[in-house]
């Protein structure tokens, strides 16, 4: 089972849309990965919720309440999401 992963994100962010794709891809490759469940959150929509957490950009993810991914994605960056997610 993995660990709880929130992606904060905001509909016309062309990082995010990029980041979706990657995690897509991902999946794609590394099997494991597809157990995942990705909570997305758009900022925009559950404002209380996003000024609840510590960060500036989108996307931004945690895992489990920590943050590992902030602003501009790459692969290596959401291969790790993944990865932490399924850390033991």
């Amino acid at each position: 089972m993995s660990k709880l992963v929130r992606m904060m994100i905001q509909d016309t962010c062309p990082y995010c849309k990029r980041a979706f794709e990657m995690m897509d891809e991902l999946r794609a490759e590394h099997p494991e990965y597809r157990g995942v469940d990705v909570e997305v959150i758009d900022e925009n929509r559950e404002p209380e919720l996003a000024d609840s957490l510590d960060y500036w950009y989108v996307p931004t993810f945690f895992v489990d309440g920590r943050k590992i991914l902030e602003g501009v994605p790459t692969r290596e960056k959401v291969g790790r999401v993944f990865r932490e997610a399924l850390k033991n």
